[in-house]
This record gives C-alpha cells, structure tokens and sequence, in this order.
C-alpha cells in the first residue's frame, strides 16, 4: 500500500520547515495506523505498521501465534493455516507475520496520515510557542487587544500567539478597546493540553520597573538601581532608587528633561502617579523621604512595636503626608516595610503682648502685697 509521492514531498517540507523529527511524524504514523486498521477491522489484532519515508509504502501485518486449536482468532492461527499461507516450517508456539493489503483501506490509511500530520503540527507549534515565552516570564512585552468582552480581554502578542490578561491583572478603570496596542509585563507561561497559557499583567510592579529601564538610561546601565516598587495601579507608584554615582541624580534622572521621562511612563499606565524616593540604610530616614512629597518633622520609633513609628508632621502637610483615602501613607509603609502612624504637630506657641503685660501686672500685684 502507498501514501504516494505527495506524502513524501510533503513529510520531507515539514520536517525541514518545522523543525520536526521525521522519526516522530512515521511513529506516530505508524502508531495511527495501527488504530485505524483495527477500527476498520473491527477486531483485537495485534498488528505491526511500517511507513518506509523514501517511497510512502507502507507495511501492514497481523501478527500471529501458531497454535494446536484457535480460541482466540484475532491473534491466533492453526498450523495447518500457517503452513497454507507459505509458512512451511513453523511449529506450534511460533510467531509469525501476515502481510494485509485490505481493500478500501488506503483511502483511510491517507485520512490518518492527514489528521496525524495536522495534529503534529499543532502540538510542535505549542511546543515551540511554549519554549519562546517560558523563558521570558519577567519580561517587557507589547500586545494588541484583540478581544474585550464578557469579563474576558485577549491579547496578541503576535501572529501566532494569543494571551489573556486576568481581572486581577488589569488597572482598575482601563478601558481595554480592541486595536489598543499596550504594553504588558510578562506574568506566567504553562503548558496545558490546549496549548500554552500565557498571562500578563498591567498591575505588576515588574511592568514599572521595565518602563524604567526602557525610559532612563541610567536605570538600564546600572547606575542608578532599583531598590523596591509597590503599586497602586492606574492610581500611584512609589519607586525607591539608590544612585551609584554620586554625580548622578536619581530623582533627577528618572524625572527626566521637564518631566520628559516620568511623563512618558505616567502615560503608559494609564495617568499612575509616580513619586521617585531616595533610598537610604536609615530606616527612619528612609521612612521620611518614602513620605514625598509631604515635609516631616520628626520620626520617631515606637519602642514597644517592632518595626512601628510615629511620624509627625506641621498640620498643614497632614493631610499631604496622609494622601487621599490614606493612600500615601500606605504607600509608604508598604515600600518601606515598616508601620507608620501620623500625627500633627502643634508648633509651641510664641508669647504675646497680652501675655507679658499680664505677667508684669502679676508681678506687680505681687511686689505690692
């Protein structure tokens, strides 16, 4: 029986296009066959295939076991039969193999060939797909809604490769219109039985960090290093930086040329807020610079708490140091790891004219008696 030429050229365009094994493709072939023959024989045979990849012949054989009395037909076969069919010298326990050319069978033997071909390629293509994308989990990606509907936004990211970008990996009141090409940090990758899943995100704190890289040049050579980044997202970031060169500027830097630079990554994610700290090994340092762009007056640990401090603040930077709905402050603690309570502080009042005139009419009152 013959798949014909066409197979060959075919199998032959694949292998080299594709990368695939021409030993998988005949082996899962062969394995098809096996199937679909004893589908269409509608028996238990224990049958062999060979699918010879130069010329498209293949081999099809029931393999039999001479015995005395047949009990099981399908596998089995007397040796008188055996002797019939040419196999002069065998005796009863051997095995031998009967070559089958059943008719009508190479119209399905092709069929198979076909489906076994076509899912082959699918799952090397998931393969290949799997193997691009695991390896850059952490990555900066840029992607095209393709699909926002019923809770469910897609992403392609390209012209074979779909991801979907979860709720909970979404910026709270982004509007995500098909057409709309965005950038994504790149979340996880798996293999699954439909293929890869690929998920991104647009709230990650790894998503600011790579426009940082991408906008600030010193962020990408390693002068200036990131230090830690919490999130709000789609409201406000804070980034902690720590300057390697003291002739660097890291506000500066990431602020960029009239705000140039900050701007450009604000817009990305969507209008975020984003306030660049100074880093300091000072924790309450630190804790008063995470507080920007409120001025504080004073830090002070709270000995009976670990890693607690009250913070206080003139009282018309409160509500600065607070930040909307307690935002800021929240902000703060989570960026520097500590707990943070804010209070005003009341300035010490300076003497007035009624007050020292009252205290000479005291004194004089005094001096009398």
């Amino acid at each position: 029986m013959q798949l014909g030429r066409d197979f060959v050229r075919a199998l032959a365009q694949i292998t080299k296009e594709r990368g695939l094994s021409q030993e998988i493709i005949t082996s899962s072939l062969e394995a098809a066959m096996i199937s679909a023959y004893k589908k269409y024989q509608s028996g238990t045979q224990d049958v062999e295939v060979h699918i010879d990849a130069e010329n498209g012949d293949i081999s099809i054989c029931e393999v039999r076991t001479v015995v005395g009395e047949v009990t099981a037909p399908d596998t089995q076969i007397s040796l008188q039969d055996a002797q019939s069919k040419g196999f002069v010298d065998v005796a009863e326990g051997d095995v031998i193999r009967i070559e089958k050319n059943p008719e009508h069978f190479g119209r399905i033997a092709a069929q198979t060939a076909r489906q076994v071909i076509i899912q082959r390629l699918k799952d090397a293509e998931r393969q290949i797909i799997f193997e691009e994308f695991s390896g850059r989990v952490g990555d900066l990606v840029t992607g095209v809604v393709f699909k926002s509907e019923n809770d469910q936004v897609l992403i392609r990211i390209n012209d074979r490769t779909e991801a979907i970008l979860p709720r909970e990996e979404r910026i709270v009141g982004e509007q995500y219109t098909p057409g709309d090409r965005l950038k994504f940090y790149l979340l996880d990758v798996r293999q699954t039985t439909r293929g890869p899943r690929i998920v991104l995100s647009r709230s990650h704190p790894g998503l600011l960090r790579k426009l940082l890289e991408l906008e600030v040049p010193e962020v990408q050579d390693g002068v200036i290093e990131i230090k830690n980044i919490v999130r709000e997202a789609g409201a406000r970031a804070k980034v902690a930086m720590q300057t390697l060169d003291v002739n660097v500027d890291p506000v500066g830097a990431c602020v960029g040329s009239s705000g140039a630079r900050i701007k450009t990554i604000s817009k990305e994610l969507n209008g975020e807020k984003v306030d660049i700290i100074i880093w300091s090994s000072d924790p309450l340092q630190y804790i008063r610079n995470a507080l920007s762009p409120a001025k504080i007056v004073k830090v002070e640990p709270i000995l009976e708490q670990e890693k607690a401090v009250t913070v206080y603040t003139r009282p018309d930077q409160l509500s600065l140091a607070i930040g909307k709905a307690g935002q800021n402050v929240r902000l703060a603690a989570r960026l520097t790891g500590w707990k943070i309570d804010i209070n005003a502080l009341e300035p010490e009042r300076m003497p007035t004219l009624h007050d020292i005139f009252q205290d000479i009419d005291l004194t004089g009152e005094s001096d009398l008696k």
